[in-house]
């Protein structure tokens, strides 16, 4: 089933069975150790962010997953990814990332799945994202387009 079709249908996916390693647990909590995930946006070359800005962020963000890698009693975060939104009709995610040692392995795929089914949950059907030149990809092979419609986004930075 195709990616939309799945979002739309409500078809749950990224259960436990569809992972493809059993030591992966998936989280809503947002006590996160920021320190850890500074450490796994430094592992993918993301430039340093105040953590109490990135704490803010978290705080008030509409959902939030964590990914982690299960061994005995610890747990090591290895993905993340967030999501802001109106809590009627959209949502932007942000800050996906999964650590470098366990990319292509179908773990990106299963956080944004998660993540979708998180907000299509919540009833939010216009799911947008921004991404860098080099995951454009990898978001198209999950249904994402880039500029849809021919909209164009703007942007506002300060000078």
């Amino acid at each position: 089933m195709s990616f939309w079709k799945r979002l739309f249908t409500g078809s749950e996916s990224g259960d436990s069975e569809d992972l493809p390693y059993s030591n992966v647990l998936f989280s809503t909590d947002r006590e996160i150790d920021l320190y850890e995930l500074e450490e796994l946006c430094d592992a993918v070359g993301w430039s340093r962010r105040p953590l109490r800005k990135v704490k803010k962020a978290i705080d008030h963000s509409f959902c939030v997953i964590s990914m982690y890698e299960q061994k005995e009693q610890f747990k090591h975060l290895i993905g993340f990814a967030r999501a802001t939104s109106d809590h009627a009709f959209n949502a932007t995610i942000w800050d996906v990332v999964v650590h470098p040692e366990y990319q292509g392995r179908g773990l990106g795929k299963t956080l944004m799945d998660r993540m979708i089914s998180e907000l299509r949950a919540a009833d939010i059907s216009n799911i947008t994202l921004f991404a860098d030149p080099q995951v454009v990809d990898f978001y198209r092979r999950l249904g994402f387009m880039a500029d849809p419609e021919g909209i164009k986004g703007m942007f506002w930075y300060p000078e």
